[in-house]
C-alpha cells in the first residue's frame, strides 16, 4: 500500500479508566498532546484559567474557573480541505458525569468531532473525527455545559488522513476481515497430483449481507421482484411489520403482508430482519394506544410483544424490539424509564435466541446530536441490561444511516462504529440513505463512499439500505425508476456488489496440483477439467466464511 499509508488505529475503549491511554498516533499534529511540558501550544479559550496537573505521575491540563460553556482549553492548528480527520481525546471531570465535546472553530463554521460522557475519578475516551469545507486555521477546544466543573484533557490526538490513505485502510481492512485465501489441490483417484488443471470459480452467494427494505409494492409486481431478488441477500418490511400497521384498530390484528413479503424471501432465500416491535415516536402511534391508560397501555405492548414476535420467531435473523428510544420516549413517559428494558425483556422470553436490537438515527449520521451521541447509546443498552433478568440478552446495535445532505462526515462514522463494537456487540447499519434534495450525482457519489466506508469497517456485519420502492417514489432514496431500470444510485450498488463478490474467477493449476487465489466470503461453485479426467467437469461446492482466516485448504479429488 506503499509507505504513506499510515495505517488507521480501530482501537476505541467505553471503559472508564484510573490512567488513560497513550495518544494515538503519537498525537498527530497536536503539539503537547500528553502536556508533558507544561502547558506549551495550549491557550485558554474563552474566560477559563488553564493549567497542568499531576496525579501519580501522570500529567495532564485542567479548565476550570468556567462561565461559559465553551470557557476551556485551546489549540490552534491549520486543517486541509482534502483530509480526513481522526481525533481522539481523555477526558475527565470534577464532579459528576456530563457529556464533554470536541469542538473546532474553524473559518466555515464549528465542527464538532465527538463527544463522550465524561465522569469524575476516572478518564473516558472520546474517539470522533471530522472534514471541513476549506483549508484554514482552526481552533480545537471542548465545551460542557456545566460551567461549575472542571475539564481535565490529556493524551490528545489530530491525524490527517489523505484520500489515498483512507482507501488504503478501506482495502487493507477488506482484504483482512471480508476475504480469505483459498489454496485448491486437484489430484486424481489416487492421489496424484493433476499438473495444468483447468480450473473455474463461479461465486454462487455473496457472504456480507447486503440488501434493501422492500414494501408490500413487491407483491405481485414481477419486475420489482426480479429486480430485488437478483440482487439483494438480506431485507427489512418498511412498514409491514409496525404495530400501526399490524393493529389499526384494537383487537384487530392483521399480518397479511407480511406473511407474504417473508414467504417472497424465504423461498429466495433472502434473510429478513424484524422491523419493528415498538416504536417511541408519538406521531407514529395508534389513536387507541395513545388513548390508553397506563396499566392498560402496558397490558396493550405486551400483547404486541407476544403477537408479532411469536407469529416470526426463529423465522428472522434480527428484532428491532424498540426503535428510536433514544429521541423519543412515548412509551417510557406513561410507564417509566424502565419500559425498555421490560419489553427486552418480555421478547427474550418469546425469541431470545433471535439478536435483539436498539435501532437509531443520527449515531454515525450527525456528531452535533447529542441525543443519540455513541456514549448515550451505550448508556441506553446498559440501562436494558439493568433490568432484572436482562444481563445475558443477545443485544445488536442498530444504525440507521439517514444521511442529510451534507457531505458525509466519514471519519466520525468510523470512529463512532470504533467505540460501538468495542463492546462486542455486533453492529448492522439498517436503514442507509442519503438526501434526495442533493440530486444526482451528488447523492449518488455520497451514497458510494458511505457504503464503501460502511463495508470496510471490520466490526460492521451487514448493511441495508432504505429504498424501499413506491409508485410515488422512495422515503428519500430510490435505487431504480418506475421500470426497474436503474437510477445513478442503482447503478453504485450493482458496481459496489460486482465488486465485492459475485465473482467469476478462472485459472490453471501449477506443476504440482496446486491453485491459490484470495476470495470474498461466500458459496462458490469449482469446477475441475483436465484431460486425464473422463467427466468433462467435475462440480464442488465451496464455502468460504469468516470464522478463520488462515488459507482454506481443499483437495478436489478427480
Amino acid at each position: 500500500f506503499g509507505a504513506n499509508a499510515l495505517t488507521y488505529d480501530y482501537t476505541a475503549t467505553v471503559e472508564c479508566l484510573a490512567n488513560p491511554h497513550k495518544p494515538q498516533y503519537g498525537g498527530g499534529i497536536i503539539k503537547n498532546p500528553e502536556s508533558n511540558h507544561s502547558l506549551r501550544g495550549w491557550s485558554t479559550f474563552g474566560n477559563a484559567k488553564i493549567e497542568q496537573r499531576e496525579s501519580g505521575g501522570n500529567k495532564f491540563i485542567v479548565a476550570h474557573s468556567r462561565n461559559q460553556p465553551h470557557d476551556s482549553i485551546s489549540q490552534k492548528l491549520y486543517l486541509q480541505k482534502d483530509k480526513l480527520y481522526t481525533f481522539s481525546a481523555w477526558i475527565q471531570v470534577s464532579d459528576g458525569d456530563l457529556p464533554v465535546a470536541a469542538v473546532f472553530k474553524t473559518t466555515s463554521g464549528f465542527k464538532h468531532a465527538g463527544t463522550v460522557f465524561a465522569k469524575s475519578k476516572c478518564w473516558s475516551m472520546l474517539k470522533g473525527g471530522l472534514t471541513v469545507n476549506a483549508s484554514g486555521p482552526a481552533e480545537l477546544y471542548f465545551e460542557a455545559n456545566n460551567t461549575s466543573v472542571e475539564i481535565w484533557v490529556d493524551s490528545i490526538s489530530l491525524q490527517p488522513f489523505t484520500q489515498e490513505q483512507w482507501k488504503s485502510h478501506q482495502d487493507q481492512s477488506i482484504e483482512k476481515t471480508r476475504q480469505r485465501n483459498v489454496r485448491i489441490h486437484v489430484v486424481d483417484e489416487q492421489g496424484n497430483p493433476l499438473p495444468n488443471a483447468s480450473i473455474s470459480i463461479v461465486q454462487k452467494k455473496v457472504g456480507f449481507p447486503f440488501g434493501s427494505a422492500i414494501n408490500k409494492n413487491l407483491l405481485n409486481n414481477p419486475a420489482y421482484q426480479n429486480w430485488f431478488k437478483s440482487r439483494f441477500t438480506v431485507t427489512v418490511f418498511e412498514n409491514e411489520m409496525k404495530w400501526y400497521a399490524n393493529e389499526a384498530s384494537q383487537g384487530q390484528e392483521n399480518y397479511q403482508d407480511a406473511d407474504a413479503l417473508l414467504q417472497f424471501a424465504q423461498q429466495n432465500s433472502i434473510a429478513v430482519r424484524g422491523h419493528t416491535v415498538l416504536w417511541e415516536d408519538p406521531t407514529v402511534i395508534q389513536g387507541w394506544v395513545n388513548s390508553l391508560s397506563p396499566t392498560d397501555l402496558a397490558k396493550a405492548a405486551a400483547k404486541r410483544i407476544n403477537s408479532i414476535m411469536s407469529r416470526y420467531k426463529g423465522q428472522l435473523i434480527a428484532w428491532d424490539v424498540v426503535n428510536e428510544n433514544l429521541h423519543h420516549s412515548f412509551f417510557e413517559d406513561k410507564l417509566g424509564q424502565t419500559a425498555s428494558g421490560s419489553f427486552y425483556n418480555q421478547a427474550k422470553t418469546i425469541d431470545g435466541t433471535t439478536t435483539l436490537f436498539m435501532n437509531e438515527f443520527n449515531t454515525v449520521e450527525d456528531s452535533r446530536d447529542g441525543k443519540s451521541a455513541p456514549d448515550k447509546y451505550l448508556q441506553k443498552l446498559k440501562e436494558i441490561q439493568s433490568f432484572p433478568g436482562n444481563n445475558d440478552l443477545k443485544l445488536g446495535i442498530g444504525l440507521q444511516a439517514h444521511f442529510n445532505n451534507n457531505p458525509p462526515n466519514l471519519a466520525y462514522a468510523r470512529a463512532t462504529i470504533d467505540t460501538l463494537a468495542s463492546t462486542g456487540f455486533p453492529v448492522w447499519i439498517t436503514e442507509l440513505d442519503v438526501a434526495k434534495s442533493l440530486g444526482d450525482p451528488t447523492q449518488a457519489q455520497y451514497l458510494e463512499q458511505i457504503l464503501r466506508e460502511f463495508h470496510a469497517h471490520p466490526k460492521v456485519n451487514g448493511i441495508i439500505i432504505w429504498s424501499a420502492w413506491s409508485p410515488g417514489g422512495c422515503y428519500q432514496m430510490c435505487l431504480t425508476d418506475n421500470n426497474f431500470n436503474n437510477l445513478q444510485t442503482g447503478n453504485v450498488v450493482d458496481k459496489l456488489i460486482k465488486e465485492w463478490g459475485g465473482s467469476t474467477l478462472a485459472g490453471t493449476a501449477d506443476t504440482q496440483g496446486f491453485f491459490e487465489a484470495s476470495l470474498s466470503h461466500g458459496d462458490y461453485e469449482v469446477k475441475i477439467t483436465h484431460p486425464t479426467v473422463k467427466i468433462s467437469s467435475l462440480a464442488q461446492r465451496l464455502e468460504v466464511s469468516s470464522l478463520e482466516q488462515t488459507t482454506l485448504h481443499l483437495q478436489v479429488s478427480a
